[in-house]
């Protein structure tokens, strides 16, 4: 759970594993899954006979750490084997950690099986809570389709999207940086151009206007907002980058780096949590604050010829990747079906 979730759906083979549809909360909008009823012991208990096994992705946040332990006794108590993803070491929406990081105690002590998403993170919680997850690589959630490769332009074009400005996103420290990292090669005469894209509605009107007062007359920058993408027209404003700049400032891993590494953007980004690991060589380090290590790292980033949008390189790259991600998730869906039963066995030989 949550089963509404696009990743969840990525990692569950339909053809063995019945997904149960997520439990509506009371008062909630159609399609809301959170707070999940599935982890609450009363809904347990009333549905036990209905369920073999409980996966647990997202939504643990609506809960404490004392309701999670509650949580974990009803499993245990009626006998419903629980696996755990450990998608985020540092939650992204929020600000102080020290809730989730006892959350993340009781889930990851209390599961029966643990997995996470890079080597990288499984050391982390090893080292920190005492347990080695298994690794299932983050699969594509790219569904069917031809993917878009871009359209052709002579500029360079590197591009931020800061979404709704949510806790882990530095918007005014990524401007601020990328603004001045671009002025700074166009002074030494590179071709190229940067777009700062936020949503229209977000959640710090503060850090939006001081984005538009860095972006908005900015030699060499576009600033774009309006109402949030959906994932075609997003997969469409990203294919046309030359590299994509993540504005994170804490976190574990991303579904923004998945993305495009099936679009065959390259991605430049800090050091946070692991996002590195997710694909290394597509990875381009820069230091928030630090305008020559971006510089750097956008002339490293841009440099394969694949990364030109429109380009015939582009093309056969996306169709490459296309091609190997959808042998990976085969690989991952299978992966979890051998972890069910795995903890299935395990439960009835108990």
């Amino acid at each position: 759970m949550p089963a509404g979730h696009p990743y969840t759906r990525a990692v569950t083979d339909e053809r063995v594993v019945d997904l149960r549809s997520d439990p509506p909360p009371p008062g909630a909008a159609p399609g809301q899954w959170w707070p999940p009823q599935v982890l609450l012991p009363t809904w347990l208990d009333a549905h036990a006979d209905e369920i073999d096994l409980v996966h647990v992705h997202f939504g643990s946040e609506s809960y404490s750490a004392e309701e999670l332990t509650a949580t974990v006794d009803a499993l245990r108590r009626r006998g419903i084997p629980f696996v755990y993803t450990v998608h985020d070491l540092e939650n992204p929406q929020l600000t102080d950690q020290r809730a989730h990081r006892a959350a993340l105690a009781v889930l990851i002590a209390g599961a029966d099986e643990l997995t996470t998403l890079t080597a990288a993170t499984a050391a982390e919680v090893e080292r920190d809570f005492g347990r080695a997850p298994d690794v299932i690589p983050h699969p594509t959630l790219v569904e069917g389709g031809t993917l878009p490769t871009g359209h052709p332009r002579a500029t360079t074009r590197v591009g931020v999207h800061l979404r709704d400005l949510r806790p882990n996103i530095d918007g005014v420290g990524t401007t601020a940086t990328l603004v001045r990292a671009v002025a700074d090669l166009r002074a030494r005469g590179a071709d190229v151009e940067a777009v700062v894209r936020l949503n229209e509605n977000v959640r710090d009107a503060e850090a939006a206007a001081s984005i538009h007062a860095l972006a908005g007359n900015a030699d060499g920058v576009t600033l774009e907002r309006s109402a949030r993408l959906d994932d075609d027209a997003l997969a469409v404003w990203l294919a046309d980058l030359d590299a994509c700049v993540l504005p994170y400032s804490h976190g574990t891993h991303s579904g923004w780096a998945e993305l495009c590494y099936d679009l065959a953007v390259p991605v430049v980004g800090t050091r946070v949590g692991h996002v590195a690991s997710q694909h290394p060589s597509d990875f381009h380090l820069f230091g928030l604050g630090d305008p020559v290590s971006l510089e750097r790292a956008i002339v490293d980033a841009t440099a394969p010829a694949w990364s030109v949008p429109g380009s015939d390189a582009r093309a056969a790259e996306v169709a490459r990747r296309r091609e190997e991600r959808l042998d990976e998730r085969e690989r991952v869906r299978a992966a979890h079906v051998a972890l069910y039963r795995r903890s299935l066995r395990a439960e009835h030989a108990a």
